[in-house]
């Protein structure tokens, strides 16, 4: 009589303990879930940000020929244009609105602002414009403690100090390379593997629907 009782005791407490794990493990789906989603709403939110940004930076500088930028989320197939090159996504608005939202999750969005800034130097054509966006630029990411400080070596700052005495339109290069290839190396594989990116990269029902047909 005893053991009867014994195995039915165990009987069910193996049944509980079982359902103790789906339920647990439901739990912890459930979790993943809401994470997932968050994670993607902060994206969306940052991305909007830095794209509102662009875009009224983008009015501003075309008001003169009556241009009006409006940037639209990119099919699936031009998302996944950006995994073939570092260049596709840079190249692409959205895509470096998309990125510089994943590098500022990842707090070193001073990378991108730093490139950015010296994409921009290298197009300006007046001597007085260069040598005070030389000096900006030095203060913002390259002199030490600076407020956006990139992670580059002694010998390349010191460079840095000197040619801006004289700015030229090579002043930063080194270290833009320096900064482009920790990018493409480090935050770029990380961006392709991010929620948000391979959420752009999904088809919608409907689209694989129409694909079908």
């Amino acid at each position: 009589m005893q053991s009867a009782v014994f195995l039915a005791l165990r009987h069910g407490g193996g049944r509980m303990e079982r359902g103790g794990r789906r339920r647990g493990s439901e739990g912890e789906e459930a979790e993943k879930g809401r994470m997932k989603r968050t994670i993607i709403k902060d994206w969306k939110t940052r991305l909007s940000y830095f794209l509102q940004n662009s875009s009224s930076s983008t009015k501003m500088k075309s008001k003169k020929v009556g241009k009006h930028c409006t940037y639209f989320r990119p099919s699936p197939e031009e998302a996944q244009l950006w995994s073939e090159a570092f260049d596709e996504l840079l190249a692409n608005k959205y895509g470096l609105a998309a990125f510089r939202a994943f590098l500022k999750s990842e707090f070193c969005e001073e990378n991108i602002e730093f490139w950015l800034a010296c994409e921009d130097f290298k197009k300006t054509k007046s001597p007085q414009k260069l040598t005070l966006k030389a000096k900006k630029i030095y203060n913002d990411f390259i002199e030490k403690e600076a407020p956006k400080e990139i992670n580059i070596d002694f010998q390349t700052k010191n460079m840095i100090a000197q040619n801006i005495q004289e700015a030229t339109h090579t002043c930063f290069s080194a270290a833009q390379k320096r900064v482009y290839s920790l990018m493409e190396n480090n935050s770029y594989p990380r961006f392709l593997e991010s929620e948000f990116y391979q959420e752009l990269c999904k088809k919608t029902p409907i689209a694989r629907a129409a694909q079908g047909t």
